[in-house]
């Protein structure tokens, strides 16, 4: 008898399922860096086409840049992020943003490029309104670093597949994936991707689509409710 997979294959074998079954998803949809870095903020518990019309407001009364958060009112950075929900408490974070930003003069290469990642991560989640997800989104979409998004999808995947426990950490997955794959920003950028619409798509977290799912044969839980 054949000793079971490790984590690595079984991570691996996922991925290439997933690419092979919904093919590259070409994220994070931004024109520049920083877009990506505002769009990690507001799309906090809403769906991405809210995000699209706040971004889109921003552009269109020209304030999408870090100077510009700066200088505007915090009622009327919330106005123009409405579509977005919770637009109070989100403006408050792109000011806070803006803020980081200003200290490096507004280079983002200065902020992103001159230390550590782990320096880089703990100054993120030092900032007012970004923790750990939303720090990852801004190092791997908007930096180009190997920091593994973890989000809901991702938990309910894994979970799923029996590779975390149902209430695992946030760190303890991020691990999971830096621990065992290499450390390609390319990689964790198409994978988290894929993740996420496999979740939508077929992982649902009510009535999942488990007989057309490609990880059906790696599914313990999927495996158990087809009897």
């Amino acid at each position: 008898m054949s000793p079971p997979p490790s984590r690595k294959t079984i991570l691996t074998q996922v991925y290439q399922r997933l690419f092979a079954a919904y093919g590259p998803q070409r994220w994070w949809p931004a024109e520049t860096p920083f877009e990506v870095m505002v769009g990690a903020i507001l799309t906090q518990n809403t769906a991405w086409a809210n995000v699209e019309r706040a971004i889109a407001r921003l552009k269109a009364a020209d304030v999408l840049s870090p100077a510009a958060l700066r200088r505007l009112p915090l009622e009327n950075v919330a106005s123009l992020i409405r579509p977005a929900g919770t637009f109070q408490a989100k403006a408050r974070k792109l000011k806070a943003l803006g803020e980081l930003l200003g200290r490096y003069g507004d280079d983002l290469a200065r902020l992103f490029n001159e230390r550590p990642l782990s320096d880089i991560r703990r100054e993120l989640l030092a900032v007012h309104g970004i923790g750990p997800e939303t720090a990852d989104a801004i190092l791997l979409y908007a930096a180009g670093n190997p920091s593994f998004v973890v989000d809901a999808f991702t938990q309910r995947v894994l979970g799923r597949l029996g590779l975390i426990k149902e209430k695992a950490r946030y760190e303890e997955v991020k691990t999971l994936f830096e621990a065992r794959l290499p450390p390609d920003p390319a990689l964790f950028n198409e994978y988290h991707a894929l993740l996420v619409e496999h979740g939508k798509r077929t992982c649902r977290k009510r009535e999942p689509r488990c007989r057309s799912c490609p990880l059906l044969d790696l599914c313990p839980t999927g495996q158990a409710a087809l009897g």
